[in-house]
């Protein structure tokens, strides 16, 4: 994530931010700049008030990512729309960083088969996360932290946040994408993670009955990934995601790491300055291990669990490289430089 800074008086604000808390002045998020704006009356998202989205309106009076969002609770359910608002603040996460990245977001609105979003509630009916022909479905039960931590603790899983399940899920609708039918990338793909044809309910009802292989670690980057190769892919996609997107609001912020304070031995750095950082993935790896080092250490020093739980073996990295290749090949260029002080001409219309 970028920092952002208030158009009218620069005081830093956030990527929700709906207003300057020193100026007054009301904010916006436009899409199509990627920035945070002041934004004139109508406007806004029309979900602005129901769950304080700040998007700029851009398709029947909603921002870019809501208009993602085909299906969401009643206007009377209070529980769900409390759910809904956090979903939703995770999935503008999500959307900005695919944009940054370059790839490509196109909605179930424009296009047959294109990114869509059933945020259900399975206190109202049952409900799978999952991913299906473009269409991400998420059980909003995950909004709940009670819930998602005895998700965690059930499943055995050292990491699980909504934004994690977003980034898996929108792995999947990306991997037939970036890796087309009879393309180098999936030639490439089924080497590394093993041919996505073999059947998928014999190796879930494996997984569940069996669990992952005692040397997981050693070529996966969780042990959700050895069920399938789809799911190895989305996994270590969105190990990717969660990897690009720190290292940027690193960069953002200035935060490095200059190393610990004693002598060491590694092979390997125990520093990070990721504004100096080159652009290839195994550069950035480079530079976010030492990083992640030093984020353990200070949730430790607060009584809390690793903040990055995870390792990173040979032939993960691998699959990271592989990832990276295939979205630097799909990425379309940044919108043109430039910061918007307000928007004008604009004007917000019905709730879908």
């Amino acid at each position: 994530m970028r920092a952002f800074s208030c158009p009218v008086c620069r005081h830093l604000v956030t990527f929700d931010s709906t207003v300057c808390l020193h100026s007054q002045t009301t904010l916006g998020f436009d899409w199509q700049s990627r920035d945070i704006v002041e934004l004139d009356a109508g406007q806004g998202c029309a979900n602005r008030d129901l769950i304080t989205c700040n998007g700029v309106a851009e398709t029947d009076g909603l921002c870019r990512s809501c208009a993602l969002t085909r299906t969401r609770p009643a206007d009377d359910d209070t529980a769900g729309l409390a759910l809904m608002a956090a979903a939703e603040a995770a999935k503008r996460r999500l959307i900005f960083e695919l944009l940054e990245l370059g790839l490509p977001v196109d909605g179930y609105r424009t296009q047959e088969g294109g990114l869509a979003f059933d945020l259900l509630s399975s206190a109202v009916e049952p409900v799978t996360t999952g991913h299906a022909d473009g269409v991400i479905t998420l059980d909003l039960a995950e909004a709940d932290p009670a819930h998602r931590e005895k998700m965690r603790t059930q499943m055995d899983e050292p990491y699980r946040t909504l934004l994690g399940h977003m980034r898996h899920e929108v792995a999947h609708y990306y991997q037939p994408i970036l890796m087309p039918e009879g393309s180098p990338g999936e030639a490439r793909t089924r080497a590394l993670m093993g041919d996505e044809r073999e059947d998928y309910s014999a190796a879930m009802d494996r997984y569940y009955a069996e669990g992952a292989p005692a040397d997981w670690q050693q070529r996966f980057v969780s042990a959700y990934a050895t069920m399938h190769p789809w799911e190895d892919w989305a996994e270590t996609m969105a190990h990717y995601l969660h990897i690009r997107d720190v290292l940027q609001t690193a960069v953002a912020y200035g935060v490095s790491v200059a190393g610990p304070q004693v002598l060491a031995a590694d092979a390997a750095p125990l520093y990070a300055y990721p504004a100096a950082t080159p652009d290839d993935v195994r550069a950035m790896l480079d530079t976010w291990l030492p990083l992640t080092y030093a984020l353990n250490a200070i949730n430790r020093s607060l009584g809390e669990d690793d903040l990055y739980p995870f390792v990173l073996a040979p032939d993960v990295i691998d699959k990271l490289v592989l990832i990276d290749e295939l979205v630097r090949g799909a990425a379309t260029p940044p919108p043109a430089p430039g910061r918007l002080k307000r928007l004008r001409g604009r004007r917000g219309g019905r709730k879908a």
